[in-house]
């Protein structure tokens, strides 16, 4: 994982044979990268919002429980894995337009290789604050648009036409995935989850 992981960022063009030979030759390949990553965002996001907190308010700082804050992560960690593989299912469901014919396996780990700059990005929870997760949000789907478009064509075989069509199918499906499932998220933590406040004077 580690070789694949350093590889996405200094050499994307060339990693994605590398991954697609990897998961021809053990499938399920890429679940130990999802889930390692998957951890980044949670446990940044309940470092931040139990020990730093966010101002709403001068001179007021605002953070979570414990319980509240690892109900928030262990919602956002099950919401990052159904989501990779809602979108996984989504390139295997496509692809049947195109000419490539990869297993359900082999897609899942294409979407969370591909996710990979978001799970970085979660190291912004840290420090919470709107302006810098939108920045940070904002560079990771560059980059994941980049390696999407990039590495699609390679890991599915397919002309540079081909690749360029699903890749922009991909894309489309991706967001649309993203935006349901985050409002879902925030329906269900703020109508199920009962979030507990904690509020004290800012420093």
């Amino acid at each position: 994982m580690s070789a694949h992981f350093i590889k996405l960022f200094t050499q994307p063009n060339f990693v994605w044979a590398s991954i697609r030979k990897d998961e021809e030759q053990k499938p399920r390949h890429y679940v130990g990268h999802l889930l390692l990553l998957a951890l980044i965002p949670t446990v940044c996001l309940f470092i931040g919002t139990t020990f730093v907190g966010w101002s709403l308010a001068k001179d007021e700082t605002v953070k979570l429980s414990s319980a509240s804050a690892m109900g928030l992560c262990g919602l956002l960690f099950v919401t990052i894995l159904i989501g990779v593989a809602i979108v996984g299912g989504f390139i295997r469901w496509m692809s049947r337009t195109f000419d490539a014919r990869p297993t359900l396996n082999q897609c899942i780990g294409f979407a969370a290789y591909t996710a990979t700059p978001f799970f970085i990005a979660g190291i912004a929870g840290l420090y919470p604050s709107r302006w810098l997760a939108v920045t940070v949000l904002m560079i990771a789907a560059l980059y994941s648009t980049f390696l999407l478009f990039v590495g699609l064509p390679t890991f599915m075989r397919l002309r540079e036409e081909e690749g360029l069509l699903y890749s922009a199918s991909v894309w489309g499906i991706g967001l649309l995935v993203l935006v349901t499932i985050l409002v879902s998220m925030i329906l269900l933590w703020f109508n199920g989850l009962t979030p507990e406040y904690l509020r004290a004077p800012g420093t």
